[in-house]
């Protein structure tokens, strides 16, 4: 039987590589999208996956629009990474259909009370949605098989010297969701580091979303190389969707993490116990490597299956 799962989303180049990869993957049942404010702004970051879902050809897919805002701070929108709509490089296909009115939140409740299995949670943008959700809903962490989540990291950071974007994002948002005592997996900047691919690992011949794909990598590397020096990017939310998909590809272990989220310094931080030294019982499952080369052959494979 696939996985039932959620993707809440803020696409974003890796975000749309990651609903890609789940839609071309028999092993999960992508049940719907919702999108929340980050990468760009709401509006956009809705139009995005609706473009996604007709390019794979999956319309039927419905988009569940939530927050625009954060709960506690501004949002800070990183269109230098992504560019002015969130998706820029190809031209992607005009959505036959529109978004839902119902907010994310009571399409995740009304979706997950529907399904007959525990439903799996895919967030690769701000956790707002999240926090939310289980803010209005406490009941529904007992419907949930677990919350899969891109963000974060223990060494590594990438929007400020302490914090990965989708965590410093919305701080508050985070630190609810980890604290709610949920099966929570982290997949953080270490390892989606490590889970490089550039166009030139596409063949742009092997249909539509393969090229779409590829364009997408011309424009999402021109960061990575400048920043990084890197001459490929990390699709980091496709590896959230990866580990659903082949639970060995990724080295995991549990430990405590707590979020900071008042520090002008250090707002964002995932602050992962990894020595152990607090005493605290652990509250997440934190990704500690991947086999990327495997990860960006597997990727490719799946995405060589859409139309």
């Amino acid at each position: 039987m696939p996985i039932p799962i959620l993707i809440d989303c803020d696409p974003g180049h890796d975000d749309a590589i990651a609903l890609l990869l789940a839609i071309a993957s028999p092993e999960v049942d992508l049940l719907g999208v919702t999108t929340v404010g980050g990468n760009s702004g709401l509006a956009n970051t809705t139009r995005n996956a609706l473009q996604v879902l007709e390019l794979a050809g999956r319309p039927d897919i419905a988009v569940a629009p939530g927050e625009a805002h954060p709960l506690s701070v501004p949002l800070l929108i990183q269109d230098h990474i992504h560019g002015a709509s969130g998706l820029e490089g190809p031209d992607l296909p005009e959505p036959r259909t529109e978004a839902l009115e119902t907010h994310a939140v009571d399409f995740i409740v009304d979706k997950v009370a529907a399904c007959d299995e525990p439903v799996t949670l895919i967030p690769t943008g701000p956790l707002t949605n999240i926090a939310l959700l289980l803010r209005r809903h406490p009941g529904i962490a007992e419907l949930l098989d677990r919350i899969v989540l891109m963000g974060g990291g223990m060494a590594e950071s990438n929007v400020t010297p302490a914090a990965e974007f989708n965590i410093w994002a919305d701080p508050q948002a985070a630190d609810e969701v980890f604290s709610a005592g949920l099966d929570v997996t982290m997949v953080g900047l270490d390892v989606t580091h490590q889970a490089l691919l550039g166009p030139d690992d596409i063949d742009r011949a092997r249909g539509d979303s393969a090229r779409v794909v590829a364009e997408f990598l011309d424009f999402f590397g021109h960061f990575h190389r400048d920043v990084y020096g890197l001459d490929a990017s990390p699709i980091h939310d496709a590896v959230a969707v990866a580990h659903v998909i082949w639970p060995d590809l990724l080295e995991v272990d549990e430990f405590d993490v707590r979020i900071e989220t008042e520090s002008p310094l250090t707002r964002g931080r995932t602050v992962v116990d990894l020595n152990r030294v607090t005493g605290h019982e652990p509250n997440a499952i934190v990704a500690l490597g991947i086999d990327g080369e495997r990860f960006s052959r597997l990727l490719v494979e799946r995405l060589y299956r859409l139309p």
